[in-house]
Parts: C-alpha cells; structure tokens; sequence
C-alpha cells in the first residue's frame, strides 16, 4: 500500500543541518518559490545543482516538491512564481534527471504529486539536453584523442546528470529541523550518494558471450537479465498488425533479432514473398537449428524462391550492409537488439532505413526507451521522434495498454527468476488525495511506433 504523506515531502524532511550554507540558501529559496532571490544566488550552474548531503535534494527537487498535489487552495501566483523557479533553475544549469536518496529526479517527483505543468518543463529540458548531448557525442567522434573532453562533463554542459530564505512577499522561511541520521557528520563531508541499485548493464559484446537459458516464457542471460518474455507477446501482434495492417500475403519482412520468435512466428503466419532474420548470439542460433525450430532448414526450404526465407547469422551491422548491397527491399521492418543503447537504434533508422525500406513501407521497434521510469520514457519518445524526422521518417505512436496484473511486483509474476524488471513505469503516478494500492494500477501504456517515409 502506497500512503500520500507530506511529511515525507515536507521542508523539514528534506533540507537537514548538515547541509552546507551556500546550498542551503538555494533550495530554501527554491522552496519558496523567491524568484528575485533565486536569481541572486544562481552566479554559476553549481549553484543550480547543488545538493543537499544526506537526502540529495536539488533545487529543482525543491521547488516542484514544495507545490504538493493540486488541491482547491492552490494559489495561482504561488503556482506562477513556482513555473519562473524551474525556468530559472534549468536556464542555469539544473540538472533536470538528478536523482534524491528517493531514487527520484525531479520530474518523478512533479509526476507523482500530479503537477503536469512542472514535469512538462523537466521533460522539454531533459529533450534539450538529449539533444544536445547527441550532437557533443558526433562532435567528440571527429577530435584527436588530446581534444577529447570527459563524457561525464559533456552531460554536465547538457544539464544532465550521469545517470540521468525569504518569501517573494518577504515572510520568512520554515525553520528547519533536523533530519535524524546515523554518522550524519560524515556523510555530508562526503557529500551525497546516489541510491544504488543491483542493475548491470550489459553491452553487444558482452551479451554474446553470455549463455542463455529458454524456459517458462522467458529467455535470461546468466546473469539473469531478460532478454525476451512471454508478456510482450500481446506487443508483437499489435505490432505486426500495425506493419502490415492488410495482413497480404506476398509481403517482403525483415526482422532483427530473433529472440524467442514470437514476432517471427506471426510474421510467417502471413504467408510473406520473403522473410529475413538477422541474429546474432550464438546460442539462439543453436536454438533456431533446433530439431523443433519453426525456422530450421525446412522453413527455408519452403520459401516461394531460393534464399527468399533465411536466417542470416552476424550482427546487423554489418549483415544489413550487406543486404543493403544486394538490393534487399521491405516492405516491414522490425527492430528488437538486446544490449545495444539507443545511438545503435538511431544509426539503423539514420543509415540503414532509407535503403532497405520500401518507399510504402513501415518501420517499427520495440520502444522500451527509457522505461524505468516515466519521465524518461518521455523524454525518449519525444528525442526519438525528432531524430526519427531527422532521417525523413514520421511517426504515430499507437497507444497499447500493458496489463500490469503479473509484472507490477519485482520477482514476482512474470518476472520470477529474472534479476531486474526492465518495464517499470508502473511504480510511478500521480499522487491523489486518497489511497492508493497497487489494486489500483491496472495497466501502463505502451507506445508502439508505427513508421513511415515523410510526403
């Protein structure tokens, strides 16, 4: 059962005694909305992403927390004056995806308390930084090795965080309390920590050295990461019928990585001319070569003309250069790696697309940008779209709704005997004024994009 209790959102609770004085004016400040003072204090981008010690409250954290949820007593001056902090906050440098000792940044927190207009202004800023940060990283690749700056300052220039007083009307603050801690002294000398949590993140090369493991819906590494479950199922047939919305037969398909083959197997359902996979780990390979595989030699025999249904083993990388070369067009496209960041994504729809797409066809890809967590699913969606259009595509994002029953506890339902849930956008929702219990959460949407050539 999850309460709504103010007093953990409460001023007391969150700037303590051990937070040093230069930083303390700022949030204090933040708190209360002190545009006139905010503006004083922020003399360089560290006083806008200052944070306190013991419960990593930033400035932005601050002034958004302070609003509360909406209520019938909600002063539109207050709110006004709230809107210019965060403006002036962010202009300055404010960090928009730093995370509390509550493991919330502070868009998590204007997206619990319901403040929409709030989180709207971290999810532009985290957009902007996204951006931005993209266009550091292309340039950073054309330096020499001497003119290289650290990743971590380039985040910090973008307003991103490695991840991620008196009144205007002259009253004086709230007077702080403190904060009970043990060895209080010496955590703040050490300044704040970030909540750790037992997440690894695995990269391509790492990945396919893995051993998986095929069993009860889901397909794990050895670390017990999922790579693939049974619960998308109800994703990939919508989103097969959003990339061939007639169900034809005679349609050309190309699909990267193959997984369980649950895409595969309804892709084949529709009778195509020619149906390619690219995979590259060895052990769904195995896999795939299986006596019982749907997709063995005899599924490629079957095809209407020789090589028109194949497995193409390799990364995609460098097989989709290939096809390429070959004069290989789709007319569906699917797109679902595990291990790869979203810049692979990007390069595949910027560089690839254009020529393997049909100029009628349409591309998607499992959408899983971001989805620990709301804002960041946000922000991802809107990036995406802006480099999606980039490259000359246009995209409509089809809203599916997730059902929540077995996947909203982690180790449990669907995900017993998986290390980490890499759908998590159930934990976060605005607050009301009542109870709220898991009960209540019944599904999360789910953003399938359906892409398409722009004109």
């Amino acid at each position: 059962m999850i309460l709504l209790d103010s007093e953990r959102d409460a001023i007391s609770a969150r700037i303590s005694e051990a937070c040093p004085p230069e930083i303390q004016k700022v949030l204090t400040a933040a708190w209360a909305h002190d545009v006139a003072t905010v503006k004083k204090l922020l003399d360089t981008p560290e006083a806008a992403r200052g944070q306190d010690p013991l419960t990593g409250e930033t400035p932005l954290h601050a002034a958004i927390r302070s609003c509360g949820p909406p209520s019938e007593d909600d002063d539109e001056a207050d709110l006004a004056a709230a809107r210019e902090t965060v403006q002036e906050l962010l202009l300055w440098g404010g960090i928009w995806n730093d995370v509390d000792d509550r493991n919330e940044t502070p868009g998590c927190v204007a997206h619990r308390l319901g403040r929409t207009e709030l989180y709207n202004l971290c999810v532009d800023a985290g957009v902007r930084a996204e951006m931005l940060f993209g266009v550091l990283e292309g340039y950073e690749e054309l330096e020499s090795d001497d003119e290289e700056e650290d990743e971590e300052d380039a985040h910090q220039e973008a307003g991103e965080s490695e991840m991620v007083v008196v009144g205007e009307d002259g009253e004086e603050a709230p007077e702080l309390i403190n904060v009970p801690t043990n060895g209080a002294a010496e955590e703040a000398s050490q300044g704040f920590v970030p909540p750790q949590d037992d997440a690894v993140d695995v990269n391509s090369e790492q990945y396919l050295r893995s051993k998986l493991t095929y069993s009860d819906g889901k397909l794990v590494d050895d670390e017990g990461n999922g790579v693939m479950m049974a619960w998308e199922t109800d994703i990939m047939r919508q989103s097969v019928d959003a990339l061939l919305p007639s169900k034809e037969p005679g349609k050309r398909i190309l699909n990267i990585g193959f997984g369980m083959g649950i895409i595969d197997t309804m892709f084949a359902e529709t009778k195509p001319a020619k149906h390619h996979i690219v995979e590259a780990h060895p052990g769904v390979l195995e896999h795939i070569s299986s006596p019982d595989s749907k997709f063995g030699p005899s599924w490629e025999a079957s095809a209407p003309e020789p090589g028109a249904y194949k497995i193409h083993q390799g990364k995609w990388q460098e097989v989709c250069v290939k096809l390429l070369q070959e004069g290989n067009v789709y007319d569906a496209i699917y797109f679902d790696t595990f291990g790869e960041d979203y810049s692979q994504l990007r390069m595949f729809f910027t560089e690839l697309i254009p020529g393997l797409l049909d100029s009628n066809g349409i591309f998607g890809f499992f959408n899983g940008l971001g989805a620990d967590r709301m804002i960041c699913y946000d922000v991802y969606t809107k990036v995406s779209e802006l480099h999606l259009a980039d490259a000359g595509l246009d995209v409509e994002w089809k809203v599916i709704d997730v059902d929540m029953s077995r996947l909203a506890e982690e180790g449990q339902g669907e995900w017993e005997g998986v290390r980490r849930r890499y759908w998590t956008l159930d934990s976060e929702y605005p607050q009301s004024n009542h109870v709220m219990t898991r009960d209540l959460i019944q599904s999360i949407e789910y953003r399938l994009p359906i892409c398409t050539f722009l004109g």
